[in-house]
């Protein structure tokens, strides 16, 4: 599995961005694909996943009331937008995938196996 990562750059708070995943090879119906971000000093953690045999989602609280999510399945994509962003969320944001991942393991980076290249995200005051 391949992971093929784009959007990101500078934007000021309250702006927009939106971040493309698209990941070639076999995902199986047991597997997820998610974007994660590590900014600075912290630990890696998950923004938002989608399961790949129901298409649930799971996002992490920060996020999850400015984030609009766009997946298709068929081409395992994931994409989020992200509004009214703030300087905390300035990070470098990763896409991930991978298979027989449980629901309550989808956000744990540890749970993927694939990563693709990681995106800046700048977020300016």
């Amino acid at each position: 599995v391949q992971l093929q990562a784009s959007g990101g750059g500078l934007v000021h708070t309250g702006g927009s961005l939106r971040l493309s995943c698209a990941a070639s090879g076999f995902i199986f119906d047991d597997g997820a694909i998610a974007w994660f971000r590590q900014a600075p000093g912290l630990e890696r953690e998950g923004v938002s996943a989608i399961s790949r045999a129901d298409g649930s989602t799971h996002s992490a609280n920060s996020v999850k009331d400015r984030i609009v999510i766009s997946s298709d399945p068929g081409k395992n994509t994931l994409d989020l937008q992200i509004n009214s962003l703030k300087p905390e969320d300035t990070a470098v944001y990763y896409c991930a995938a991978g298979n027989r991942i449980i629901a309550s393991q989808r956000m744990t980076p540890s749970a993927y196996d694939f990563w693709g290249q990681g995106t800046q995200v700048t977020v300016s005051s």
